[in-house]
């Protein structure tokens, strides 16, 4: 009689050892393509080189190497040319092929180890409907993890547009062209705002890389899906079209963002009342209830019972 676990789990293993293998190639494809052999001679130390063979110097300090080496090892694509799955993780600020490859193997992986977790130490007739819950899980918990770390980046960066805004506007004024405004916003938004410097970074890169810069602002909106950028990415598609200032345009929109940021605060601020009343409910509450009433109450019970003085009557 053919064994079902013993058909469980060598089906699991196939699909691991399967997934494992294809991840692996995907990396290996992505490392050896043309577009970041080209990327890395753009932006590593020692590989520029210019007509007569000599290297070139960086445009960006030393201090954001380290930003824009881990960031280069992601290609910049148009939203067209990426899957839904890469999408998902550049929202999170995940653009390494390995974030690809580890998140592929811990949905194939986290639902094998855990059914077995399961099988090992529990034990009757409810083992089999546990390991299936068990599984699940987790299948849907690198899921929840990225959608977390996508929120938390979305917010950072909703955060930081307004700052941002106000140095690529000081950079303008100061006579610097919008590329290197926006390489030089990134570098002294590094520390405080480390998301929205990143995809500063970006934006950068995909320009120097050969993309129209309207086309780097819309893949930078497609990427963080954040309203504020889209509607900046919008007035700069204007402002691009019809040949206004920029400087006058980035501080209309930098006010406007401001304006929304406070109201977003006040409106966090007015919901803490609210948000107060369950733990005051649930917490705080009985605890009062047991200290104040708590002593009348045995007083009470005490007078009524039959050892009492009324219950004697």
């Amino acid at each position: 009689m053919f064994d079902i676990n013993l058909g469980f789990t060598l089906a699991a293993l196939f699909l691991s050892v399967a997934m494992v293998t294809g991840s692996l190639t995907y990396v290996g494809l992505e490392r050896s393509s043309v577009v970041r052999r080209r990327l890395r001679d753009l932006t590593e130390p020692g590989r520029r080189r210019d007509a007569s063979g000599a290297p070139m110097a960086l445009d960006y300090s030393p201090a954001d190497a380290p930003i824009v080496k881990r960031i280069t090892t992601f290609i910049p694509k148009s939203p067209k040319e990426m899957k839904r799955l890469q999408r998902r993780l550049a929202v999170a600020g995940l653009h390494e092929p390995r974030h690809l490859a580890l998140y592929v193997a811990g949905e194939v992986l986290l639902p094998i180890g855990l059914f077995a977790l399961v099988f090992v130490f529990v034990t009757g007739a409810p083992r089999l409907i546990f390991g299936i819950l068990a599984a699940i899980i987790g299948y849907v918990l690198p899921g929840l993890i990225v959608d977390r770390l996508a929120t938390k980046r979305q917010l950072q960066i909703q955060n930081g547009l307004p700052d941002a805004l106000d140095l690529l506007i000081v950079c303008l004024e100061a006579g610097l062209a919008i590329d290197q405004a926006i390489l030089k916003s990134a570098e002294e938004l590094r520390i405080s705002h480390p998301a929205l410097a990143e995809e500063l970074h970006l934006i950068n890169i995909e320009c120097r890389a050969g993309k129209p810069r309207i086309e780097a602002f819309k893949n930078f909106a497609s990427r963080t899906k954040v309203d504020d950028v889209r509607g900046l990415v919008a007035m700069l598609v204007q402002t691009d079209r019809f040949g206004t200032s920029i400087a006058d345009a980035l501080r209309t929109y930098a006010d406007v963002s401001r304006t929304k940021r406070r109201q977003r605060a006040e409106e966090r601020a007015a919901k803490i009342a609210v948000k107060l009343v369950f733990p005051l409910v649930f917490c705080l509450f009985p605890a009062f209830f047991i200290v104040a009433l708590g002593p009348a109450v045995i007083k009470f019970i005490h007078a009524f019972s039959n050892g009492g003085p009324l219950g004697a009557r």
